[in-house]
């Protein structure tokens, strides 16, 4: 099987489900280790934007199968969540487009918006992944679309698929974009708000691909919120399997309900024998009465794709920005590879508040890929590498 095959959206059915086989995320203390899991200090110097006007956050490569990052030509095909620059950086979740550019000798090369106007059923398109089959040349973007095109504002999640073919000039050449599945209440809320506050709405989104080297299975992690919990910080990493030509959801691979509220771009990166699953998350969603970490990359490890998963580094914090710069970055991807792709948020804060400053919210907000680190893997502990 080389391309993505038709995907009908799963029909609800009963099913039998125990939360209390899910991996649970109970962290005792999360502590992050200068030179081990403490992200390097952001300076002027790595504010460098790479296409005019236009503010830059979550991001992920055309990938293959395995996890590799594709070459093609001699470069990388990156997809981005982008916006115009607005005064207040908060409003470009309102205004999200998927833009793809490309990194190569020269530089970046700006390729526009990924996707057609009108071509999403969504408002707004949020984060999701690529893949490059193994024909070499039918590619999937997997994307979350946000609210519902030409309708009222919301904060209503779905999973989505466009198929296309890798050119030239990159992937592109994008079919009509298909559902791939539905929330069912049991397992996952079905994330339908007409509104919400930052860091407390429900999820169903991030759609992230991932092959199974030991079953050659094809899957796809997203982040979700618990169904069978009404707690207001119930986050989950769920998880659907294609059987035939059908999605199907499974139950989720790691639960927070009562400590994280999202655990978001969840994603797999298979290592040395381990499977580790990786996830973003911020200090606001943690629960008030939880332990909390720091806006950083997290993860659990396990030996197959069906767990039990253990938090890696005893915490699950694999990077953590630097607690003199706590929001100075964002949106942690590992690729295949081992590197560690991010966003620069808020930097050079030095202490100073919104509050206090409100011209910091634009100022001192980068919208531009952060510096690009690696990570050591050694069994249960992943680290930055030296």
């Amino acid at each position: 099987m080389n391309a993505m095959p038709n995907t009908p959206v799963e029909a609800d059915q009963p099913v039998a489900f125990d939360p209390g086989a899910v991996t649970r995320w109970r962290p005792q203390s999360i502590d992050a280790i200068p030179g081990q899991t403490e992200i390097p200090l952001i300076g002027p110097g790595d504010v460098q934007p790479i296409i005019p006007g236009i503010d830059l956050w979550d991001s992920w490569p055309l990938a293959h199968e395995d996890g590799r990052t594709v070459e093609h030509h001699g470069r990388q095909y990156w997809f981005f969540l982008s916006a115009p620059i607005f005064p207040d950086p908060g409003q470009r979740h309102d205004h999200a487009r998927i833009r793809l550019a490309s990194l190569g000798p020269d530089g970046w090369r700006d390729h526009g918006n990924a996707m057609p106007d009108g071509f999403s059923p969504g408002s707004r398109e949020w984060a999701g992944s690529a893949v490059l089959h193994d024909d070499g040349v039918s590619v999937s973007l997997l994307f979350t679309a946000a609210g519902r095109r030409d309708g009222p504002p919301s904060f209503e999640q779905r999973l989505f698929v466009a198929r296309g073919a890798l050119g030239a000039e990159g992937p592109g050449q994008w079919s009509s974009a298909q559902e791939l599945v539905r929330a069912e209440v049991e397992r996952y809320t079905i994330a339908a708000e007409a509104s919400g506050k930052p860091g407390l709405i429900k999820a169903f989104r991030d759609p992230a691909w991932f092959v199974d080297p030991a079953t050659g299975e094809r899957h796809v992690l997203f982040t979700g919120s618990a169904g069978w919990s009404d707690h207001d910080y119930n986050g989950v990493v769920g998880i659907a399997t294609l059987r035939g030509t059908d999605w199907v959801l499974s139950d989720p691979l790691v639960e927070a309900v009562g400590v994280n509220n999202e655990l978001e771009r969840a994603h797999v990166v298979v290592s040395g024998g381990h499977y580790y699953l990786f996830w973003s998350t911020q200090t606001r969603t943690f629960a008030p009465d939880s332990v909390k970490g720091p806006n950083g990359l997290y993860a659990m490890v396990a030996g197959s794709l069906s767990g039990p998963w253990r938090p890696v580094n005893g915490s699950g914090l694999v990077a953590g920005n630097p607690a003199a710069e706590p929001t100075q970055g964002y949106s942690w991807w590992v690729t295949g590879e081992g590197e560690v792709w991010s966003f620069i948020d808020h930097w050079g804060m030095q202490g100073r508040s919104f509050d206090a400053q409100p011209e910091l919210l634009r100022a001192q907000f980068g919208g531009t890929p952060a510096p690009v680190f690696r990570l050591t893997f050694a069994g249960d502990s992943v680290t930055i590498a030296a």
